[in-house]
């Protein structure tokens, strides 16, 4: 199915686009008009070649999730999220700005005042998202958008995943920009929250300089340089630079996190103070652990130098004795050492061309050709080689396996077929099962959660059934009451999990309709654990004290844990109405 969105289309008859102000390889990006509440938003719309594909949909819908559920002055706010006539799309906060790269083009670099205040409203913005265990994986200048007015905003949690406490060291794909990947990511051990304070230190290394620190003609080279060079200095390129400001890129874009900062509120601590005058003294800073893994992976070579000494043989039979001149005895002298290496190199000669021509014979083994042994149990295996006249290594491989049982032989190395000679040393790798995972015990979360994650990290196949209950006041609405498979159960790839949970609804009411107080609303989020953020706006519309606008849609379900935003009218001196 192709979705065209047009100029003066209405989406959900509410969104009517005005232009295109972005595309993406997952989204596109609208300017629209919400005709509700007069203003103008930004409206992401999944793009139609991937509405079709429930992935990229499921994918698209944890975006609005996880930004959603996002409440800060520097992160772009995510009003709406909803399908229509097979639309996907995300409302957002419209932004009237440049993004740093824009910025970068324009001015070549920015002034170290400038950086700072920046990172300090970078900083704060995912120091937020952090605390909500969201990681971003993609902060680079593009994702940065920056107003007239100097604010900073940060855009695109579209490859964010939130994850819980237990979650946090779980591997996943690798996303993002390689000019700001960090290494444990090119290395494929997946994000942690360090992951992006690494790109946050590349980055602003980046508005300083102007330029990147690791370049190349492709993406496999500038990977590796993230993982194998050290981080050139600021301060060789910008020398006014103070150590103190240095510092802060150095602990950010560390290649081992255990020298990064632990999180992005620890490094908006130290971003806050760098250009104090008590830091103008201080002194480099000095990774506490290795940045490199210190095995040496490469033989060390040693030449040997042989020297001959030859000893002049006395001469014990003289016939004659006859005065000779210095010069004539020196002569002999020479003709004498000239001879005595010729033999000496003549007869190396003779052995070196033995050796080269009776070695191979005397010491040539027959070619043997690798059995296969892919299936068999691990002894099977060893007598198999054994009886072909090879070795089997000490070494013990695993490898995963969907078709060979746990324990036994999926492949050696070298590998079947290949010829060897007789006697060589054959690795074996033994199976470790089906690339299974154990079902932890959900009953009691909520059902989004556990399936974004089911869906995500483990790449299961989630199905929500609703059951009937007698007593709705023991349960709530999305809670998971039970599972199939139960808890324990071991599961793999594409397996089907269906999670049970009643067929009750809590949704969000209308609080504009004037029903609601603002204790009401009060008691509502301590019932459903809802975080309530109330503010004040002028609105000559309406009377004081007056609820005008919710941040959810009405009707939506309600999610523990999410922010609802409530804007009361407020009188032009701007005292606010209590309740």
């Amino acid at each position: 199915m192709i979705v065209v969105i047009t100029k003066g289309q209405k989406i959900n008859d509410r969104y009517q686009i005005i232009k295109t102000i972005g595309e993406g390889g997952m989204a596109n990006v609208y300017l629209a008009y919400d005709t509700i509440l007069e203003r103008n938003v930004a409206v992401k719309v999944l793009r139609g070649d991937l509405a079709t594909d429930e992935k990229f949909v499921r994918r698209f819908q944890r975006e609005a999730l996880s930004a959603s559920s996002l409440s800060h002055p520097n992160i772009v706010e995510v009003y709406d999220v909803g399908e229509d006539n097979g639309i996907y799309y995300i409302v957002m906060e419209y932004i009237d700005g440049k993004h740093l790269k824009q910025l970068l083009k324009k001015r070549g670099k920015l002034s170290l005042n400038e950086v700072v205040d920046i990172m300090l409203q970078l900083t704060d913005g995912m120091a937020c998202a952090h605390d909500s265990y969201i990681i971003h994986r993609d902060i680079k200048p593009q994702n940065i958008m920056i107003l007239d007015n100097g604010i900073v905003k940060i855009t695109d949690f579209g490859i964010a995943m939130a994850l819980n406490s237990t979650q946090l060291t779980q591997t996943n794909s690798v996303m993002g920009s390689v000019h700001n990947l960090p290494p444990e990511q090119a290395s494929g051990k997946g994000s942690t929250i360090q992951s992006d304070i690494y790109s946050m230190g590349i980055l602003m290394y980046e508005l300083l300089s102007g330029t990147l620190p690791y370049r190349g003609d492709n993406a496999v080279e500038i990977a590796l340089k993230h993982l194998k060079e050290p981080l050139p200095s600021i301060r060789k390129e910008l020398p006014d630079i103070p150590q103190a400001v240095e510092n802060v890129i150095l602990k950010s874009a560390a290649k081992n996190p255990k020298n990064r900062y632990p999180d992005a509120r620890a490094m908006h601590e130290d971003l806050a103070t760098c250009l104090d005058e008590s830091r103008a003294n201080e002194a480099k800073y000095v990774y506490k652990y290795p940045e490199f893994d210190q095995t040496d992976t490469l033989k060390k070579e040693k030449q040997i130098e042989k020297t001959m000494e030859f000893v002049k043989p006395e001469d014990t039979n003289p016939i004659e004795v006859k005065k000779i001149s210095d010069d004539t005895m020196e002569k002999k002298k020479e003709n004498k050492i000239l001879l005595i290496l010729g033999f000496i190199f003549a007869a190396l000669a003779i052995v070196t061309t033995c050796i080269v021509l009776l070695l191979p014979k005397l010491t040539s083994t027959d070619d043997v050709t690798v059995p296969n042994v892919s299936g068999k149990t691990l002894n099977e295996a060893i007598e198999i080689l054994n009886e072909n006249g090879l070795k089997v290594s000490a070494e013990r491989r695993t490898a995963q396996s969907d078709t060979v049982k746990e324990g036994d032989v999926v492949k050696t190395d070298p590998g079947a077929g290949r010829t060897v000679k007789k006697g060589s040393s054959i690795v074996i790798y033994e199976s470790s099962g089906e690339n299974a995972i154990t079902l932890d015990n959900y009953v009691g979360q909520n059902y989004i959660e556990v399936k974004t994650i089911l869906e995500k990290v483990n790449k299961l196949f989630v199905i929500i059934e609703y059951e009937e209950v007698e007593d709705t006041t023991k349960v709530e609405a999305g809670q998971i009451m039970k599972m199939e498979p139960e808890a324990g159960t071991k599961v793999k790839e594409g397996d089907t999990i269906t999670l049970y949970i009643p067929n009750i609804s809590n949704s969000y009411p209308d609080f504009t309709t004037g029903d609601y107080s603002l204790s009401d609303i009060e008691a509502f989020c301590d019932k459903y654990g809802l975080i309530l953020d109330t503010i004040y706006e002028q609105n000559n519309s309406y009377e004081p004290g007056t609820i005008f606008r919710q941040n959810k849609t009405p009707g939506t379900e309600i999610i523990r844990g999410m922010t609802l935003k409530i804007y009361i009218a407020e009188e032009e001196d701007g005292e606010e109405i209590i309740d």
